[in-house]
């Protein structure tokens, strides 16, 4: 297993990138995948966490990331699938996901 983790320019750019992974339609009409890949798509996260008064009214707003943010647990020990290493971020620590305490710097692809 490999972790890699992606910045996209929106959300649809990524579902394009996601489905091309494998994506087949079952009897009822939905959409569901065919790779054994775990995604989590963390979206516009927050870089800056707003401030809050005691009665919950927001002081300042949050500083959201501009890209849609997708954390991948890839199913093998290969690099990037084609087409994924040009949106892959290196980051220090696990930022704001990890998955089932999988430390990201033990378990990211190394290229």
């Amino acid at each position: 297993m490999k972790i890699g983790k992606y910045q996209f320019k929106n959300k649809e750019e990524a579902k394009k990138k996601i489905n091309a992974l494998g994506t087949a339609i079952d009897e009822d009409g939905k959409e569901y995948p065919t790779h054994k890949h775990t995604i989590v798509n963390l979206g516009n996260i927050v870089l800056e966490v707003g401030e809050y008064d005691s009665e919950g009214e927001e002081i300042k707003s949050p500083i959201l990331s501009e890209f849609w943010h997708v954390d991948v647990l890839w199913s093998d020990d290969q690099g990037h699938p084609y087409g994924w290493a040009n949106k892959a971020v290196d980051i220090d620590g696990n930022g704001v996901h990890s998955f089932l305490g999988l430390d990201y710097n033990d378990f990211k692809i190394k290229e």
